[in-house]
């Protein structure tokens, strides 16, 4: 039997990941590049997307996923450029702070649950419709441990990742049947730009880069799932460091 080449098994797939420019989703993207699908970027920032897009081949959709409008016009000008909706959506925006549940601001609070739960949420009902259409597609949502598990000064953030679990699940149910599978991916904690104003290495209450998975490692798990034959459904899968 032919073994299929790694560097081509996504060969003729459209994905789209959310939070490109830097660690989970800028891992994810050129992992499901190098895999050979075509990849359309979105994030904030501009520059680090063109950028990446310029090398992977891409196309960057400069976007805030808590805007409904903006993504949208994402999905607009990728069926334009591409011809289609995306096959694989890995939705990786997202943001991180820490702070007791008496300290928390109002800021904190708000950029948690806008772009970790409602971001994610739009996100996924913007290109879930093409999906349906379609009658096939792979929909990550990447959620965290801290969805599952209670942490310290994690009240903000774990509000957001229980709440895109508890999302998750009625998705699950939606799906059944449509062809279109979906997983919550569950990372533990991840060496990115996320933790550069925290010092984990500095705070003995925080874990160290050195303990914490790599952005790749995640990424590879992203690629795990998306490449399981078809009926195959993992409806949730954490990820720690072994």
């Amino acid at each position: 039997m032919a073994v299929a080449d790694p560097s081509q098994i996504l060969n003729g797939q459209v994905a789209l990941v959310t939070g490109a420019s830097r660690g989970i989703g800028r891992a994810t993207a050129l992992q499901l590049a190098g895999a050979g699908a075509r990849v359309a970027l979105v994030a904030r920032r501009p520059g680090p997307l063109e950028a990446l897009a310029a090398q992977l081949n891409g196309w960057a959709f400069p976007c805030d996923v808590t805007d409904p409008e903006a993504l949208d016009g994402v999905r607009r000008g990728l069926e334009e450029v591409a011809g289609q909706g995306p096959d694989i959506l890995v939705a990786a925006a997202g943001v991180f702070h820490l702070s007791p549940i008496h300290e928390m601001s109002n800021r904190e609070l708000d950029l948690n649950l806008d772009v970790n739960l409602r971001g994610g949420i739009l996100t996924v009902r913007e290109f879930l419709p093409g999906m349906r259409g379609r009658g096939r597609g792979t929909i990550v949502q990447v959620g965290s441990v801290a969805g599952r598990k209670a942490f310290p000064g994690n009240g903000a953030y774990s509000a957001s990742k229980f709440g895109i679990r508890g999302f998750h699940e009625v998705l699950l149910e939606e799906l059944r049947g449509t062809g279109i599978r979906a997983t919550l991916l569950e990372p533990a904690a991840t060496d990115t730009p996320i933790w550069d104003p925290m010092d984990p290495d500095g705070n003995p209450e925080l874990p160290d880069r050195e303990t914490m998975l790599a952005p790749s490692d995640v990424a590879q798990a992203v690629h795990f799932l998306v490449t399981r034959p078809q009926g195959v459904q993992i409806p949730f899968l954490p990820v720690e460091k072994g």
